[in-house]
């Protein structure tokens, strides 16, 4: 096969050793191979560097896995080049598999131009990924501390989500405050009630006649405790997010004009795929690389299955909601998208469709530098005119009409 690169290594990353294999000309028209094990601390992994320079590697192999090779990445990127590649598109034969045969394997295939590298974003989007990731976080902990508050609720016979679609909008708060404080008449307890909610006082009244005890009470207090602490937090990584997001401002700009994306599902699909759209071949590149399009498994001239690939979680999990917020939408292409899908193919295959078609729009509004232009709910009507209207006098004519039809554009014509 063909030497891509002469001077080469492949690691085997741990989480206290590194083994590096080192391929090199021997200068017989053959290749002399060097193994060395290192440890994984910041002085350990400089001598890695330092080593891998004084054999002039140019090119770097590193499995991801985990988040072990991020420190490795750390020190070796800017020295040579890194690539970092699935472990599963390299792995081994079992029952021939140790630390030594993985670094020398890597080194092998990246020798030949065999490996597939996976996209690392630069430092700049990397900062930004990482702070949204861990606002993400954040907001399911908020999320699950919230269901845990609903189920406290339940154990009490206190049926407020019942009645308040929000248990923690300003009435609940006020609501929750007033139980922790020991007040248990339902009709004062109802009275606190704000806004739209205050119209529904008296089935409110009986969702708050229950029997709240005194561990009820300390265990609603730290729950509450702990969300006001997570909304503190969320609120400070909004802030830095916002501070730290000037590059990217435009592109998240252009993605906040897609009906069912907010600023914050914008500044995670901006962190997630940044605004060099370069990177990808094509928007069906992107939308593979990140779950959300069919799968191809053919065998023997059949198709077996068009399940999707698992892709960037992040990323999926972010355009599915949108797209479920997308699909409530009103008047729009989307919503359109949506119901026409839903009806043939279910609900789940139209709401990751939408996905699709949200991150296809996003790939070509950041690529071009142009706001989302909405075409309307009646798209795919003055798509196929002949068909809608085939479809309308049908409908018609099974509630026992006649249809006649007539174009004034044409009546119009001398």
């Amino acid at each position: 096969m063909q030497v891509m690169y002469e001077r080469c290594a492949g690691l085997d990353v741990h989480k206290k050793t590194v083994v590096a294999c080192m391929l090199t000309p021997d200068g017989q028209g053959g290749w002399s191979q060097a193994i060395r094990t290192f440890g994984t601390m910041t002085v350990d992994l400089l001598a890695l560097a330092d080593w891998l320079l004084a054999c002039g590697c140019t090119h770097v192999a590193i499995e991801s896995t985990g988040d072990y090779w991020k420190p490795v990445f750390n020190i070796l990127e800017g020295t040579c080049e890194v690539i970092l590649v699935n472990a599963q598109h390299v792995k081994a034969v079992p029952g021939r598999k140790t630390d030594v045969k993985d670094a020398a394997w890597l080194a092998e295939l990246l020798q030949h131009g065999l490996l597939r590298a996976s996209f690392i974003p630069p430092v700049a989007q990397r900062e930004l990924r990482d702070l949204t990731r861990y606002r993400s976080t954040f907001i399911r902990e908020r999320v699950t501390l919230i269901n845990r508050v609903q189920k406290l609720l339940e154990d009490a016979n206190i049926k407020l989500a019942a009645v308040a679609s929000d248990i923690m909008g300003v009435s609940g708060r006020a609501i929750l405050a007033a139980l922790i404080a020991g007040h248990t008449d339902p009709h004062t307890l109802a009275e606190l009630a704000k806004g739209r909610l205050r119209s529904k006082r008296e089935p409110l009244a009986k969702a708050l006649e229950g029997r709240v005890k005194p561990h009820h009470r300390f265990v609603l207090t730290e729950l509450l405790c702990q969300i006001d602490g997570l909304d503190d937090t969320i609120a400070r990584f909004d802030a830095q997010i916002q501070a730290i997001c000037g590059p990217f401002e435009e592109a998240v700009g252009l993605l906040d004009t897609i009906p069912g994306i907010a600023r914050h599902t914008a500044e995670m699909i901006v962190a997630e795929i940044g605004t060099d759209m370069s990177r990808f071949p094509s928007a069906d590149h992107l939308a593979s690389w990140a779950g959300v399009a069919p799968g191809n498994y053919e065998s023997a001239g059949k198709r077996a299955s068009g399940k999707t690939r698992k892709g960037n979680r992040f990323l999926r999990t972010t355009l599915v909601q949108a797209a479920h917020v997308a699909a409530r939408t009103k008047g729009t292409y989307l919503s359109a998208q949506y119901r026409r899908l839903a009806g043939r193919r279910g609900k789940k295959r139209a709401i990751l469709a939408l996905a699709h078609s949200m991150l296809m729009m996003a790939y070509y509004m950041i690529q071009r530098q142009e706001p989302y232009r909405e075409v309307g709910a009646n798209f795919f009507d003055r798509l196929q005119p002949e068909n809608t209207a085939r479809r309308l006098i049908k409908r018609l004519e099974t509630l026992g009409y006649q249809v006649t039809l007539k174009n004034p554009s044409i009546e119009a014509m001398p």
